[in-house]
């Protein structure tokens, strides 16, 4: 399973790639302007539901402005995928070990159904 996961994040990573040679943009790709990139597309992906409801949230997931919610989180999962190709980072690999660090923050007996930091 790793290696088709590992196949799929690269074959996203190669097309982000190719878009972005093609237009010369390595130049402008540093670490610190795709960080900016993230945080400022996730921030249009979380002003979508500000103010929201759940039952208002689930009826946008439900209707023509699901277009633009995955067209936000799109562009989210770009600059991730952009700053980790620049950069050589392995994203199935980094998330692999962070969730093993997650597990033992967070076991199940003490984590299940609780959204409690694990400190608390």
């Amino acid at each position: 399973m790793k290696n088709d996961q590992n196949v799929a994040v690269a074959k996203c990573k190669e097309l982000v790639k190719n878009f972005c040679s093609e237009r010369d943009w390595d130049q402008f790709h540093n670490p610190k302007e795709l960080a900016i990139g993230i945080s400022t597309e996730a921030n249009e992906l979380l002003q979508i539901f500000r103010f929201k409801s759940e039952e208002e949230m689930n009826a946008m997931l439900n209707s023509d402005k699901r277009k633009k919610i995955e067209e936000e989180l799109a562009d989210v999962f770009y600059f991730v995928l952009r700053f980790a190709q620049m950069n050589d980072i392995d994203l199935y690999t980094i998330l692999s070990n962070k969730i093993a660090v997650n597990s033992q923050k967070y076991p199940v007996d003490k984590a299940k159904g609780s959204n409690k930091k694990y400190n608390e």
